[in-house]
């Protein structure tokens, strides 16, 4: 499979081939509106051969000293550099995502592989104290790391490469196996990768690529599978957590995205960040800055700065270099994104800017005086949006944003330390960040939420620990 060029059909990948099925689903590129291409659905024996390549290959791969897998994992972000602009390109094409931003993302997914090659040489067992109890004096106990056998990873559309990335490495770095289900409206990206990949030296038996939400409901259930690491919706990683059964799963959810802006607050910094932050890759990012609670003092000139700023973005084509803002995904997230604008405007918020759609561009958006229980702003808006609300009282704001669905990142900018750790404390969220907003992640944190917003850590590290399993060896000497 050659990808530089626009294939008719987005194949699987099994055992190291390509293979194209007679069931297809349309893509449709989000700014053109026209369907480019059609992606090849799973069929279940399909699937079935892909869980048997990778259980074959599993044993090996587990056996592999964990420098040469490192070895192996640094080919691979090399590779992933050589062929950057060509993954960005077809990513903007597929998913309308800037070009630019689709860029800075492919080059993040590389080093996002270079920090699981650190981390294969790290995994580390502990000697465990038995002459602690009378029963385990003599006995020399440690506890040791072994990779769980097979990864099922199901990985969105909106950072398509970097959060594949973030299941492959550390999955590799373990010594696991991988089946890959990525979405639909990233297929063709991550069949580029998987190229590039392959390309690099990974061996065959170490991925394989499967397509269709009949392949992924199965692969969720599939007893061949040791571990699923799945990144989406809340609603979709409930359903996948009620049918994996007594497997191990990691879910990264969704958010809303809440920033505080504390009285105190550097405005002109704050303003910047909120106003990018919430319109950056189009809203479609689950610590996207989504609501923005400001001290009632600053509120209106922050209000009017975060209008100014999101005014002067530029929106339009992805492959355009230039463009700050592409579309969203289609044009039915579109009109649900218009519809959640509609609803939080008839609900008393005011529309400062944008508010309206053509096709799958939304014009970005920002609205004030957003009342608490709209709907807005208690879901996830998953667009060019940003909602903004005053307030007095910032103990009360801790305990609103704790009350709602989601717990994924919440910034607060804020000059008072005493202030910045009453919110590390009180707020039930994955990461909090201090003089900076929701958005902020590094691929090598702990990355995760709690509530609605998931089960279980990313960054390399800390995604090894989930993919191993411990093993309590006993000597009696």
């Amino acid at each position: 499979m050659h990808t530089d060029t626009l294939p008719q059909h987005v194949p699987l990948l099994i055992d190291g081939q390509w293979i194209e099925t007679p069931e297809r689903v349309p893509a449709c590129n989000p700014f053109t509106g026209r369907s480019d291409f059609s992606v090849c659905e799973c069929s279940d024996e399909l699937l079935d051969r892909a869980l048997a390549a990778a259980n074959a290959a599993k044993a090996a791969i587990a056996a592999m000293p964990a420098r040469d897998r490192a070895v192996l994992l640094r080919q691979a972000a090399q590779g992933i550099r050589r062929h950057s602009a060509s993954i960005a390109r077809t990513m903007a094409i597929e998913t309308g995502k800037p070009v630019a931003d689709g860029l800075t993302e492919v080059l993040r997914s590389a080093e996002t592989f270079e920090l699981s090659a650190q981390e294969a040489v790290r995994i580390e067992g502990a000697q465990i104290p038995m002459d602690s109890s009378a029963i385990g004096a003599g006995k020399l106990g440690v506890s040791l790391r072994f990779p769980v056998g097979v990864v099922a990873a199901i990985t969105p559309f909106n950072a398509p490469v970097n959060l594949t990335a973030h299941k492959l490495g550390p999955a590799w770095a373990a010594g696991n196996a991988v089946v890959l289900k990525p979405s639909p409206q990233s297929a063709l990206t991550i069949c580029r990768l998987a190229e590039v990949l392959l390309e690099a030296g990974i061996p065959a038996g170490w991925l394989q690529v499967v397509q269709g939400d009949r392949a992924a409901a199965r692969l969720v259930a599939a007893p061949q599978v040791d571990f699923v690491s799945f990144t989406g919706s809340s609603r979709i990683g409930e359903r996948v957590k009620a049918t994996s059964g007594l497997k191990r799963v990691a879910l990264e959810l969704g958010g809303n995205g809440f920033t505080v802006v504390a009285a105190d607050a550097p405005l002109e910094e704050a303003a910047q960040a909120c106003a990018r932050n919430s319109m950056r890759l189009a809203g479609q990012s689950c610590i996207s800055v989504q609501n923005v609670l400001v001290h009632r003092s600053l509120y209106e000139a922050f209000t009017a700065r975060v209008a100014e700023i999101v005014q002067a973005l530029r929106v339009g084509d992805p492959l355009d270099e230039r463009t700050e803002v592409g579309p969203v995904i289609s044009a039915h997230a579109a009109r649900r994104i218009q519809g959640l604008i509609d609803g939080a405007v008839a609900a008393g918020a005011k529309r400062v800017c944008g508010g309206s759609h053509a096709g799958a561009l939304v014009h970005p958006t920002v609205l004030a005086d957003v009342p608490w229980h709209c709907e807005a702003m208690q879901g996830e808006v998953f667009g060019p949006v940003v909602l903004l609300a005053p307030f007095d009282d910032v103990r009360q704001v801790f305990d609103l944003v704790n009350a709602g669905p989601f717990g994924l990142q919440a910034g607060i900018y804020t000059q008072s330390l005493p202030l910045a750790m009453q919110a590390v404390r009180t707020l039930r969220m994955g990461a909090v960040i201090v003089n900076g907003t929701s958005t902020w992640r590094s691929d090598q944190a702990p990355y995760g939420g709690v509530k609605a917003s998931g089960i279980g850590r990313e960054g390399p590290r800390f995604a090894i620990q989930d993919m191993t399993e411990e093993r309590f060896v006993v000597f009696n000497v």
